[in-house]
């Protein structure tokens, strides 16, 4: 039974809970049994509190019993990745240079997930200050892919995908300043998107505009129904949209018939594995037999990589600011360097860096009078050993140069998602899919689509300390 209880979707967990033939309390007894199971070889959860996870477990049972769920996310597990703040847990962040006192607050995301009665038990882990796409680091060590332990996960959300992805939880929040949830969803076979900047309420941080807060699921679904939940308003963000209502689940199969899609493999970086970029030709096809017009397109980002690398080199710079030589010293080796390189940075250099970001903002918003979505590879790699910044650093010296079709879309603002869509020698891949300014829905639909057509029932296996790959249904 417990196997089966740990590849639920949150849906049905909510649909069984109000039949009265599952209660929260079981299901959190099957995800601690999962977790003790995987997390050994996985190396996800950097804080678990199994106390309040079975206190949450059982308040919610109690309201299902009598009739009252806060909704539809109400006991549900959901895992919270160590960027956000959770009252009476301490916010690491990846680092020994952080304070281990517990949050007073909780982050909107997490605020409005305990409004809805989901259980939370675990923190999972990130790379010192979500600095970069993999997920190690000097507090918490290295995380390992479920489809191949010896592979990153991807990041910097990548304990969250870990566990979503080896059947731990069927939701863990995200955050995505350069790609931190599509990556890690791309490279461990899991849906993620990062909406629109403003739809999720969020509390402010130095990288500005570049970073949203979301999650990441095992099938689309669930991520349109955490987005209802994560979109509720908060006071605290000044700079959130006034929230619309929006129901992401209201026309989530109408389909794809009618956009207007761009395809293009690279966005003018010559990077992409050409195996990576023929693994995209199913959903491709799919989204054409549902009546997308799907076209080629030339379009080439390169040239915002160095506003890339300024303002995110000026924004880690800024969160260290107050730190003693000491605490500098015990950064990550890559943390270090990248704040080193930016301290000659001047204020000119940043504003004019801030000039190429709103161009890059407007070429898009052009580029999307012609078309509904733009589709990518999400990362044009597939996951490579864990423990290493990048796989080849001659050909990528930074993490920014392996996955350069994410972070444009941060620096724009816009929503994007990246849902799976095959495999390459075992490992999977995923498709990005990109809209204008808001444009989740149609996101949500046309990712919906590719899940539908290439959807298996592979799931990843760790036996004896290794993973090995099931791929039924390939």
């Amino acid at each position: 039974m417990s196997d089966d209880l740990d590849w639920l979707s949150a849906r049905e967990l909510a649909r069984r809970f109000a039949g009265g033939d599952l209660s929260p309390v079981d299901v959190l007894d099957a995800t601690l049994a999962r977790l003790r199971t995987v997390d050994p070889v996985l190396n996800a959860v950097c804080l678990l509190d199994e106390p309040q996870g079975r206190r949450l477990a059982a308040e919610s049972a109690d309201r299902w019993r009598r009739g009252t769920p806060l909704g539809p996310l109400d006991g549900v597990p959901v895992a919270i990745k160590d960027t956000a703040q959770v009252t009476g847990w301490p916010m690491r962040i990846g680092s020994h240079a952080t304070a281990a006192a517990p949050s007073t607050q909780d982050t909107p995301g997490v605020a409005r997930l305990r409004e809805a009665g989901a259980v939370f038990f675990c923190k999972t882990t990130t790379p010192e200050f979500g600095w970069k796409g993999i997920t190690h680091g000097p507090l918490t060590g290295i995380t390992r892919n479920p489809w191949d332990i010896s592979r990153t996960p991807g990041g910097s959300s990548g304990g969250s995908a870990a566990l979503v992805a080896a059947g731990v939880v069927p939701l863990a929040t995200g955050g995505d300043g350069g790609g931190s949830i599509r990556i890690p969803a791309a490279f461990s076979g899991v849906f993620g998107l990062k909406p629109s900047y403003g739809v999720v309420p969020n509390l402010p941080g130095v990288m500005g505009t570049l970073a949203v807060y979301g999650g990441l699921s095992r099938d689309v679904a669930d991520s349109a129904l955490l987005l209802n939940v994560l979109t509720r308003p908060d006071p605290r963000d000044s700079f959130a949209i006034p929230h619309r209502g929006i129901d992401y689940l209201d026309g989530l199969d109408r389909g794809v018939a009618g956009l207007r899609i761009a395809w293009s493999p690279d966005l003018g970086f010559a990077v992409a594995d050409p195996a990576v970029v023929t693994g995209m030709r199913p959903a491709i096809d799919a989204l054409v037999e549902a009546g997308a017009d799907v076209q080629n397109v030339a379009l080439d980002l390169s040239g915002a990589q160095h506003a890339l690398e300024v303002i995110w080199g000026a924004s880690h710079a800024a969160l260290v600011r107050d730190f003693t030589g000491a605490q500098l010293a015990a950064l990550d080796p890559g943390l270090l360097r990248l704040i080193l390189a930016a301290q000659d940075l001047s204020a000119r250099e940043l504003q004019a860096a801030h000039v190429e970001m709103r161009a890059l903002s407007q070429q898009m918003q052009a580029f999307h009078q012609d078309y509904d979505l733009l589709l990518t590879p999400t990362v044009p790699i597939t996951a490579f050993a864990a423990g290493i910044d990048t796989p080849d650093a001659a050909r990528f010296p930074q993490w920014f140069d392996w996955t350069p079709l994410t972070w444009p879309f941060n620096l724009t603002r816009q929503p994007a998602a990246s849902v799976p869509c095959g495999f390459v020698e075992g490992l999977p891949i995923g498709l990005q899919i990109v809209g204008p300014m808001f444009a989740e829905q149609n996101i949500l639909r046309a990712s919906r689509c590719v899940e539908q057509a290439c959807a298996t029932a592979a799931r990843p296996s760790l036996v004896d300390g290794a993973a090995r790959t099931s791929l039924q249904g390939r």
